[in-house]
């Protein structure tokens, strides 16, 4: 059996979303100082759609590739949707990712959620209630 699948693979050799956005709505950027990975996350939203999505990574293919997929799950979505998705949401989207490279598709979450924190900081009042 491969170690990773056809889609880990795409995704890394072809990722999609890579790059910065200027004017971003937020920033998310997190690491692993175990492995040494870094996702950056930058985020377009409007009219509370997530209407661009770009990734910076530093680190191994499963975390190019998680930080690929991820932007696809979320591009065009509304935020609610965007702070749901979850690091299994995006192994599983990539057909699975070996256990020892699961911490890259937390880190792909992890982004997200900083960069949605971001965006709220700077607007505080489109947050929705808890």
């Amino acid at each position: 059996m491969a170690l990773y699948s056809e889609k880990v693979m795409d995704h890394f050799r072809n990722p999609r979303n890579v790059g910065t956005i200027e004017d971003a709505d937020g920033i998310g950027e997190v690491g692993n100082a175990k492995c040494g990975d870094i996702m950056k996350m930058y985020l377009k939203i409007e009219d509370d759609i997530i209407k661009d999505v770009k990734f910076e990574t530093f680190g191994c293919g499963s975390a190019i590739a998680s930080s690929s997929m991820a932007t696809e799950l979320i591009k065009g979505k509304p935020v609610a949707e965007a702070m749901q998705l979850t690091n299994k949401a995006v192994a599983e989207a990539l057909d699975g990712l070996p256990d020892y490279k699961m911490h890259c598709s937390v880190l792909a979450e992890e982004a997200i959620q900083a960069a949605l924190e971001d965006y709220y900081a700077k607007n505080p009042d489109k947050k929705p209630a808890e």
